[in-house]
């Protein structure tokens, strides 16, 4: 009896592999997050002749308006609020809030806004308020100095997080530390009513503090949360996770991430293919909302890194009632913060004469 030889290309059977390996690794989670949305963060001014890319939130167009008139000494107030002035400006701001700027992704519970932000000197962010969120700002490359009228004083240099959190009121300058570019990443997460009126506070944590893990060519830096068997010292009121992860070439990621929160991507530099193994790669400067779910899955099918950060919070379901960098949640609380800020008081009481250097 004459033996059978059976021949298998290796290239096939090779294809089988990579298709049971690619199946393997979509089922990570029981409930995988996809990719729901995604939105291209475009350049856009800001500040004193700073660029940014805004992924996320937009700012009043009246605020701006608003501020200017703050600063001259015969402004009233009571009289502008009431004022037929007022309904132009805030018909203005609606106009070019849906016809100027279209921005696509608006807020995302609990995150208001998220800039990629680049500055040279002399630009930057002089003088400006905050009430009722926390700023958080992640430096790419160079340093900004951050003062405010409480007499706090820093700069934060390339890797190092500042996590400021305005509460009941802040007024403060970001402006580039030194000559060149300056980049980063500026996160602002909502508080929820029972923490808008607290005491502003600081967390700063220099690079090399910030907790990191490696493995199979995947680096992450845990600025809040926990991943990869490290967790951030970062106290965060509203309960959130904010990871930068890097991925060489051909390297695989599956993060969990709480079934119940908004999560959100945003690709730094290179591209990456998110959700499940055959979806189009994604490339740098673009948001992505992920659908809800238990984790989410990252492939670095390109030549070159992958780095994004991933942020996941805990919704608050409460009203958002924003006025530029004032964030309550009803209409009747941000009228007060415009009065407390215009007269200096209940939190802007260091207003009245303060001055950043």
């Amino acid at each position: 009896m004459r033996a059978i030889s059976l021949k298998f290309p290796f290239k096939s059977i090779n294809k089988i592999r990579s298709i049971m390996s690619e199946s393997d690794q979509s089922c990570a989670f029981n409930r995988p997050r996809m990719v729901s949305k995604k939105v291209l963060a475009k350049p856009q001014h800001e500040g004193d002749g700073a660029v940014v890319r805004r992924g996320i939130g937009r700012y009043s167009f009246l605020f701006l308006f608003f501020f200017a008139l703050h600063i001259t000494s015969d402004f009233n107030i009571h009289e502008f609020l009431s004022s037929s002035t007022f309904v132009f400006w805030v018909v203005l701001d609606i106009l070019i809030g849906h016809l100027t700027f279209r921005i696509e992704l608006k807020y995302l519970d609990p995150f208001l806004m998220l800039d990629d932000f680049s500055v040279s000197p002399p630009a930057g962010f002089p003088d400006h308020p905050h009430r009722g969120f926390e700023t958080v700002t992640y430096m790419l490359q160079g340093g900004i100095t951050h003062q405010d009228f409480a007499g706090h004083k820093g700069t934060i240099h390339t890797g190092d997080v500042q996590w400021m959190t305005a509460g009941r009121g802040i007024i403060h300058s970001e402006m580039p530390a030194g000559d060149g570019v300056q980049k980063g990443l500026q996160l602002w997460i909502n508080l929820s009513s029972e923490d808008k009126m607290i005491e502003p506070s600081y967390q700063e944590l220099l690079s090399q503090d910030i907790k990191r893990a490696e493995n199979d060519g995947v680096e992450v830096r845990v600025i809040a949360g926990e991943s990869m068997g490290v967790r951030s010292p970062v106290y965060t009121r509203t309960p959130a996770i904010y990871l930068d992860f890097t991925l060489k070439p051909r390297a695989q990621l599956h993060q969990n991430i709480i079934e119940s929160w908004n999560a959100f991507v945003y690709i730094i530099e290179g591209e990456g293919v998110f959700g499940t193994v055959n979806s189009s790669s994604v490339s740098a400067h673009h948001v992505l909302v992920l659908s809800p779910g238990d984790g989410i899955s990252v492939w670095n099918k390109s030549s070159k890194p992958l780095r994004f950060v991933l942020a996941a919070g805990q919704p608050l379901n409460e009203p958002v009632v924003q006025y530029g960098p004032f964030v309550m949640n009803s209409q009747a609380e941000i009228d007060q913060t415009i009065e407390d800020y215009h007269y200096c008081k209940n939190g802007f009481e260091m207003a009245k004469y303060w001055r950043s250097q």
